[in-house]
Order: structure tokens, then C-alpha cells, then sequence
């Protein structure tokens, strides 16, 4: 059995197969590259900061063509590195964003509540709820898992505004306001942080579903700025 190993590794067919592998191997991880940063990704959910739109354990696709060509709307449920998390840019490092292989940077992901030069504000009723106000009109946000359950305004780590929003930033937010470390805390997100828009959870499978844009009740997508 040594000898016939001994043959094949010194054989023409050894030198063949060995060149075949190394092509397949690099045609399988540009592809996997190609698919990732031009197409989709998937991703898991860790935390319930999104609860009840997605659970932990869910796994979502991400998809990422859209933002060659659109920006993200109000409602869209954005993959995202957040602000204070400093990338690496090694070519090891890039190797494992770009392929996912042993990629341990952190991503969040949270709804897009408010667009760039938009006015936000959160205002608490006196019956407790938590209200987020657009350009001083209140926001319809069916999706949350409830109204009286948010971070307080007090809390000297949250920004409830109100403030107007930069140009190329987003205010981030998750749907369980009261288990969400997002815009509130670290502030808005600027548009080159974004990896991708969620539009399917495909796992379990008794809670498949395309994940759509939710349309505000606002109806407008006008800086707070234009209309003074």
C-alpha cells in the first residue's frame, strides 16, 4: 500500500489532481465572495432586540444588490456594523468579511426609523406609552413589540432627541424597545456601515417569510429642514 502511494505522488495523475483541487478551491471561494458582497449572505439572529419580528435562532437572508442602486427607506431591517466597532482592514481580515470563513466582526441589525435630515424625537404620553415623532408627526410602528416598554427618556444613555439627523446617516432602532442598544445610545449610523437589507427568514420553518418594507403612516420622506 506505501509503495502504490509512493507511485501516485510521484505520478503525472498526482500532479493533475493536486491542479484540479487548488482551481476548485479558488473557484469556490470567489464565488462565495462574489455571491456575498454582490448578492446576499445569511445571517442568524443573536439577541431579542428585534422581538417579535425576528426571534433568536431565526436565520434571515441579507441581501445586498439594492445598494448599488437605492438608498435604505424608512421600515427596511438593515445588517449593519455599528459605529463604535473599528474594522480591521488586513488582508486576513478582509479574507474572512469578504468570505465569512472565521469572521468574527460584530454586525447588528436594527429597523430604519429615521432618514437623513429628518427631525426625531421619542415623547412619552401620560399614560406611559412611547411615541417616535418624525418631522413632529408621530410615527405608526405596528411592528414594535409594545409601546410602554422602551428605555427611558431619562436615562442619561439615551438620546431621545429631538435633533435632525446628518446627511448620509440613518437613526437605527430596534423593534424590542426595551432590550434594543441601538440609535438611542450610539447615535446614528452613517450610510457606508450598512451590509445589507433582511427580506426572508427561511428558518424555523413554521415562521418562513419575506420580511417587506413597512410603509409609515407619515407618508413623507422630506428633510425637516426643506419644509422650514
Amino acid at each position: 500500500m506505501i509503495e502504490l502511494i509512493k507511485k501516485y505522488l510521484k505520478s503525472d495523475k498526482f500532479k493533475e489532481d493536486w491542479h484540479e483541487l487548488v482551481e476548485t478551491v479558488i473557484f469556490v471561494v470567489v464565488a462565495v465572495i462574489l455571491i456575498r458582497f454582490f448578492v446576499a449572505e445569511v445571517r442568524w439572529i443573536p439577541s431579542g432586540s428585534m422581538r417579535p419580528t425576528l426571534l433568536e435562532g431565526d436565520r434571515i437572508i441579507v441581501e445586498r444588490f439594492s445598494r448599488f442602486y437605492s438608498a435604505p427607506q424608512r421600515g427596511d431591517i438593515m445588517v449593519f456594523y455599528p459605529p463604535f466597532v473599528e474594522l480591521k482592514h488586513s488582508p486576513v481580515a478582509l479574507f474572512k468579511r469578504l468570505t465569512g470563513f472565521f469572521c468574527n466582526d460584530v454586525a447588528y441589525i436594527k429597523r430604519v426609523i429615521g432618514l437623513p435630515g429628518e427631525k426625531f424625537e421619542i415623547k412619552r404620553d401620560k399614560a406611559g406609552a412611547y411615541t417616535v415623532f418624525i418631522n413632529d408627526k408621530p410615527l405608526e410602528e405596528p411592528y414594535i413589540k409594545s409601546k410602554f416598554e422602551f428605555t427611558p427618556c431619562e436615562d442619561p444613555r439615551v438620546n431621545c432627541g429631538p435633533f435632525i439627523i446628518p446627511d448620509h446617516n440613518y437613526m437605527m432602532m430596534g423593534d424590542n424597545r426595551g432590550a434594543s442598544y441601538d440609535g438611542r445610545f450610539w447615535g446614528t449610523l452613517d450610510e457606508k456601515q450598512f451590509i445589507g437589507r433582511t427580506t426572508f427568514r427561511f428558518w424555523p420553518l413554521n415562521r418562513i417569510k419575506f420580511l417587506g418594507r413597512h410603509k409609515s403612516t407619515t407618508g413623507e420622506n422630506t428633510s425637516y429642514n426643506q419644509q422650514q
